[in-house]
């Protein structure tokens, strides 16, 4: 008996072999990208590299990453870098790096020499098509024609201190806006005259040579001046003994010039510890054992300043606060009733002393930032009609 048929045996044939065949009886094309060489890179330049004092021996090489680097088909590994001395010359390598890189220094050129490069992806089997660009020439650099507008800035920013400093000098009166922080000094001073207790005065941590210390000092002159006035009692805690001395002074002439020399206290003016946290100690100390209603924490800060700000929101003080270290404003402008943040530090020390040097570089300062925004202003507009040549010179400077 038969049990099997020519089109069973048939059909059985055409099963085997049609994983070999395709719809229409093609063969199955091979795997995509299998042997073929990396995507060439892309906007490749090469420039004179600008450094002070270069000899022109260097050359700056960039270019934009293959496509198969990082995730492509060829999975590139380096970047070969030639050099050559014409177009269509074959050149020598003169380095590799890494996929991932878009540049290279190429350190061993001749000055005044023209070379050409090109640079080519390698994915450890074949090298793409090799990008070619040229002719570039090293030249000896003594001054940074790129820097150029910094210097322009930074001329025009010294002539604006020095114009303003020699209208200060000359008695001209320079508006410097008023801080409110400066008022609620006042304010504090004078609650504190009323219930009797003393003012605690926290020129920082710094060292007599920071400029914030400088600036503390200035306004505790005005502090000083104010207590001396209303007979109110000061205290000047400080964690260097140089500072103790230059507030001693400070001091001593404020209540002189108020016309209160007897009311003054050296005791009152008291070196306490150079070591940061011994000194928040003994600060926060004498908070909570006499008692100040106002406390003035102005200077150099660090970690100290959440101590000192919280001691005195628990002992219900009114609290006035400014330093130029960024990170310690948060604390500050919690715990503190008003702070001077950053230059308003600077601010107020040119604002209570009148002194020509400190007003004359705050408003150099101030008419600088107002040409560095028109500048951006200026870029920004151009180029929203499509003028980016000059955003471009802009940000690269």
């Amino acid at each position: 008996m038969r049990t099997h048929s020519p089109l069973v045996g048939l059909a059985l044939i055409l099963a085997l072999c049609a994983p070999v065949f395709g719809a229409e009886g093609e063969t199955a094309p091979p795997a995509p990208g299998e042997n073929a060489p990396p995507d060439p890179v892309t906007l490749l330049s090469a420039r004179d590299y600008l450094d002070n004092n270069d000899n022109g021996d260097k050359i700056e090489v960039t270019w934009c990453l293959s496509a198969d680097d990082g995730g492509g088909a060829g999975d590139v590994l380096e970047y070969r870098i030639r050099r050559s001395s014409g177009p269509g010359v074959a050149g020598e390598v003169v380095g590799t790096v890494p996929a991932g890189t878009t540049s290279f220094l190429d350190e061993g050129v001749e000055p005044g020499e023209a070379y050409y490069y090109d640079v080519a992806a390698f994915d450890g089997g074949s090298e793409s098509a090799p990008a070619e660009t040229g002719p570039v020439t090293g030249r000896r650099n003594f001054f940074q024609t790129s820097r150029l507008p910094v210097l322009v800035l930074a001329a025009l920013f010294f002539a604006m201190v020095l114009t303003f400093t020699r209208l200060a000098q000359r008695g001209a009166n320079l508006f410097v806006r008023r801080i409110p922080g400066l008022t609620a000094v006042e304010e504090a001073v004078g609650r504190a005259t009323e219930m009797g207790r003393p003012v605690l005065y926290v020129p920082g941590i710094g060292e007599i040579d920071d400029i914030q210390t400088i600036a503390s000092l200035t306004i505790l002159s005005h502090v000083a001046k104010i207590t001396a006035e209303y007979e109110t009692p000061l205290i000047v805690p400080t964690a260097r003994s140089v500072v103790m001395s230059a507030a001693e002074e400070v001091v001593k002439e404020a209540y002189a010039e108020a016309g209160h020399p007897d009311n003054y206290s050296p005791d009152n003016i008291r070196y306490l510890s150079d070591a940061q946290f011994a000194f928040a100690g003994a600060v926060s100390g004498i908070m909570l054992r006499e008692r100040p209603a106002a406390n003035l924490y102005l200077g150099a800060f660090w970690a100290e300043s959440l101590l000192f700000a919280e001691t005195g929101f628990e002992t219900k003080a009114i609290q006035v606060a400014g330093t130029a270290n960024v990170s310690q404003l948060p604390f500050f402008v919690t715990a503190c009733d008003y702070t001077l943040i950053g230059e308003e530090l600077y601010a107020a020390s040119a604002y209570l002393s009148k002194e020509p040097k400190l007003l004359g570089s705050l408003k150099g300062s101030d008419w600088m930032k107002v040409v560095s925004i028109g500048i951006m202003v200026l870029g920004i507009v151009l180029s929203l009609f499509g003028v980016t040549g000059f955003a471009g010179w802009f940000f690269t400077q």
